[in-house]
């Protein structure tokens, strides 16, 4: 595999070099890496220890949407061109050239990627595939899905959130039980949604953007609700810690917020199903489902953010939590970069630890 300080001095220049547009920016699994899309290609930066760029490379007509699975091996590319939009290109960084690509009828909104599986994310559908034969496994219909909603476990056996079928509803399938849960997260239309490395948790924000909640994965229970702000804003990113024990959550209102979740053990487990199951919106290959009701009190206290990061209003940035303790990396499709740290017990704003334009 191409080190990245190969790779750096191979790229060197004897000039300036403009940098391109990004198109997306996305962290890989472990927030140890970043990759930037643009009109080029793509751009892959190390998020920490030190930061800096470790390798590009350079597609006709640019990459719209970048994934990397763990480390710079494998990545999942949507073309940013109109013949790319409807492809996932699966590409080896060590053999350097594709290995695999899955074609769509229509334009391609995500793709997720984990050891076993690969999640291409359309507009109304989501498709499941199998990473070792490229086979289709699964197939899921959600509600319009413009922004490419969906989070899949990073570890241990698969657990996948998506949009439901109706507003303001989220599914959870557990692959190993065999059963898909419809959540009431909001009234409102989703915005946002994360889920925990091993897929216990998710958090859930609305396009109002004033409320975060966190549910247990298992049963649809609410947990905590966290309160961003009283105005509306448009929440970016949402992303748990490794632990489970902090949220960060980033807006277009130019704040990032670090949330205490903290959960008991207890709280972790599942309780009994609060109604009798059906299959009534169960998928083709699922036949167990749990409709949980009631999930939104009329009255819940929501909990302020404990820690907070001023970064540009008005650019989308993306946050997770960085190697090192209490850090958190912070990335703009302006091609902003900040590391900073949070005090846990003392909270308050965090302290800019480095910043840089890549």
């Amino acid at each position: 595999m191409l080190s990245p300080d190969s790779a750096m001095s191979s790229l060197q220049t004897t000039g300036p070099v403009k940098p391109p547009p990004f198109l997306s920016v996305s962290f890989n699994q472990d927030a140890s890496y970043f990759a930037a899309g643009t009109t080029d290609g793509f751009i892959v930066f190390k998020a920490a220890d030190p930061f800096g760029e470790a390798f590009r490379r350079n597609f006709p007509g640019g990459i719209g949407v970048v994934q990397m699975l763990f480390r710079f091996n494998i990545f999942a590319l949507i073309g940013a061109s109109k013949s790319g939009h409807n492809k996932v290109r699966i590409w080896d960084a060590h053999l350097n050239r594709g290995i695999g690509e899955l074609v769509f009828r229509s334009e391609v909104r995500a793709v997720r990627l984990r050891a076993d599986r690969i999640v291409v994310v359309m507009l109304h559908k989501i498709y499941v595939y199998s990473f070792s034969d490229f086979e289709l496994v699964h197939q899921i219909e959600t509600l319009e899905n413009r922004q490419g909603l969906c989070e899949i476990s990073k570890a241990g056996q698969m657990v996948l959130l998506c949009l439901g079928e109706v507003r303001g509803f989220v599914r959870v399938i557990q692959y190993a039980t065999n059963k898909s849960t419809h959540v009431m997260a909001h009234t409102s239309s989703i915005a946002c949604v994360a889920l925990m490395d091993d897929g216990m948790l998710m958090a859930t924000a609305s396009t109002k953007g004033t409320l975060i909640r966190v549910f247990r994965t298992t049963d649809g229970s609410l947990l905590k609700e966290l309160r961003r702000g009283s105005d509306r804003a448009l929440v970016c990113s949402i992303s748990f810690s490794a632990s489970g024990r902090w949220l960060a959550v980033s807006s277009d209102k130019g704040t990032v917020h670090v949330f205490v979740v903290k959960l008991d053990s207890s709280c972790l487990k599942t309780s009994p199903p609060q109604v009798p199951e059906t299959n009534k919106f169960a998928p083709l290959s699922l036949s167990r489902l749990s409709f949980i009701k009631g999930v939104l009190p009329k009255y819940f206290s929501s909990e302020w953010s404990v820690a907070q990061f001023r970064v540009q209003e008005g650019i989308q940035h993306t946050a997770a939590f960085g190697p090192g303790e209490n850090t958190v990396v912070v990335v703009g499709s302006n091609g902003s970069y900040y590391r900073c740290q949070f005090d846990p017990v003392v909270g308050g704003d965090m302290t800019k630890l480095e910043s840089h334009n890549f």
